[in-house]
C-alpha cells in the first residue's frame, strides 16, 4: 500500500510539472502612444483590446499601461481626443488598461495655449511618459509602440 502511494504521488507530480506554465500567469504591457494620429491611437487601443481578451481568454491576468507623451497627448485630451468614446468604453469593460498622461507634455501645452488642456476623466498624470516607459521595462513590463 506505500509503494502505491508513492507511485500515485510521484505520478500526480508529474501531471502537475507537465501542465502549461503559463496558466494563471500575470504579464504586463506598455503601450507607447507619442503621435496624434487618429490611425495610430486606435491601433493602440486594438491591441490593448486584443492582449486583454487573449489573456483573459486563457485565465490570465494583463495589466495594460498606455503611456501617451508627445504630440500622442492628445489621445488624452478631453478637447482634441479622436478616440475619446472608446477611451469612455475602456473606462467602462476594461479595468485593466489605463492611461498615462505625461507631465512635462502637459507643461508644454499649457505654456503654449496660456491654460492647462483638460484631460479625460481616466487619465492618470506621470512625471514623464519617457521615464515611465524606462521604468516598466525595468521592472519587467514589456513595452511596445504599434
Amino acid at each position: 500500500m506505500l509503494n502505491f502511494l508513492r507511485i500515485a504521488l510521484i505520478a500526480a507530480a508529474a501531471i502537475f510539472a507537465a501542465l502549461p506554465a503559463t496558466a494563471g500567469e500575470h504579464h504586463k504591457l506598455a503601450l507607447q502612444i507619442s503621435d496624434n494620429d487618429p490611425e495610430k491611437m486606435n491601433a493602440v487601443l486594438n491591441v490593448a483590446s486584443n492582449v486583454s481578451r487573449y489573456y483573459s481568454e486563457k485565465g490570465d491576468e494583463v495589466d495594460i499601461q498606455i503611456v501617451a507623451f508627445n504630440a500622442g497627448f492628445h489621445m488624452l485630451r478631453e478637447d482634441t481626443s479622436p478616440v475619446k468614446a472608446r477611451l469612455k468604453s475602456f473606462k467602462q469593460g476594461m479595468p485593466n488598461v489605463s492611461f498615462m498622461a505625461c507631465d512635462v507634455t502637459l507643461r508644454s501645452m499649457a505654456a503654449k495655449e496660456g491654460k492647462e488642456p483638460p484631460l479625460v476623466a481616466n487619465a492618470q498624470h506621470v512625471e514623464s511618459g519617457v521615464v515611465t516607459l524606462i521604468e516598466l521595462a525595468e521592472k519587467g513590463w514589456t513595452v511596445v509602440r504599434p
